[in-house]
């Protein structure tokens, strides 16, 4: 592939190791950042541009870094990801817009997590809303697909089952969806004064951890039935707080959803200094749910380029394979967004 085809920040080799570079936040802490911060923001411009490539049509391959080839990573902002646009454009916003049905939507969808399910149950259900659904056939259903090896459950995050004592995982999963309506959930929700509220309700309930509960709490925030900044809460995962420890020696005490923070604000100035250009999503500035994920994308990426900085133990390879399809990419936002992707 010829690098006059690619238009914007090119790949560069992740620099030798050196000593780390201090970062004085107000309030006097110090973040001690290794090489692989500086990774961190090469990673995020070329991934982003990866994504603009693929969105103007250009055929494949859409970048010169043959790790970003080879491996799947999930885009830089969680929204353009393939199964958030199909949860915001044909879950969220498809059908009934009062509070309960869309808070019912996104659960069921997100319980699983998975197209294929959602379109299962829509195939044999009907068009899915709250006042019209049958727990008993909808455990049928997916019981009958699980017997025929299909599966239910998308492999982006592990999803307990909570003990409800059935003997299966998503019959468990209703049973929780089920008690979530039967205690209001959706009008708490409504009513919460912000993210952080939304997220201690949801987290909760049996099964729901921390990282689950913030998830789902950001999912229900692309709807109208919330509209809180998703500047103002986040939660860090496994792999975020994996993907922090490789790019910082000394955190200077901060937790670690401070250091997603802080690391958000800076991003201008970081893109900047490393001479990146970085696409914004048509204005829309990077959030710390976005930096969140890049902290996990990254941990993955630099088992590939700084396997000096997986920690003994530690994995060292990436698990799923890349394969370039060129299709069409239709890209719908919450229209409280107000971005225009066609512009």
């Amino acid at each position: 592939m010829r690098g006059s085809k690619l238009q914007g920040t090119l790949f560069s080799p992740a620099p030798t190791p050196r000593s780390g570079r201090d970062i004085r936040l107000p309030g006097g802490k110090v973040l001690r950042t290794t090489p692989v911060f500086d990774t961190y923001w090469r990673f995020a411009a070329e991934r982003q541009e990866v994504f603009f490539r693929r969105l103007s049509g250009n055929p494949p391959p859409w970048t010169e870094d043959s790790v970003l080839r080879s491996f799947r990573f999930t885009n830089v902002y969680r929204a353009s990801d393939r199964v958030s646009q199909y949860l915001i454009r044909r879950v969220i916003y498809e059908g009934p817009q009062e509070e309960e049905e869309v808070f019912f939507r996104t659960l069921l969808f997100k319980l699983f997590n998975r197209i294929e399910t959602w379109e299962l149950l829509e195939a044999r259900l009907g068009p899915i809303t709250w006042k019209s659904f049958d727990f008993e056939r909808a455990d049928a259903v997916l019981g009958a697909a699980l017997q025929e090896g299909r599966r239910l459950y998308s492999a982006a995050y592990i999803m307990p089952s909570p003990l409800f004592g059935a003997a299966r995982k998503h019959t468990n999963h209703l049973e929780l969806l089920r008690r979530m309506m039967a205690d209001h959930a959706p009008r708490q929700v409504a009513s919460a004064r912000s993210l952080r509220e939304v997220f201690q309700l949801l987290s909760s309930y049996p099964s729901l951890g921390d990282f689950l509960a913030f998830q789902f709490t950001i999912d229900l925030n692309y709807s109208e039935l919330i509209r809180f900044e998703e500047a103002e809460f986040v939660v860090a995962g496994p792999g975020a707080r994996s993907g922090i420890g490789k790019c910082f020696s000394d955190t200077g005490g901060l937790g670690e959803d401070e250091i997603i923070h802080a690391v958000t604000r800076m991003a201008g100035q970081e893109f900047e200094r490393l001479g990146l250009r970085f696409r914004t999503l048509w204005g829309r500035e990077l959030q710390p749910i976005d930096c969140q994920n890049l902290f996990c994308e990254v941990d993955k990426y630099s088992r590939v380029m700084h396997p000096e900085a997986t920690p003994e133990g530690g994995r060292t390879r990436i698990k799923q394979r890349y394969e370039a399809r060129l299709v069409s990419i239709p890209h719908w936002y919450p229209p409280k967004w107000k971005l225009s992707p066609s512009a």
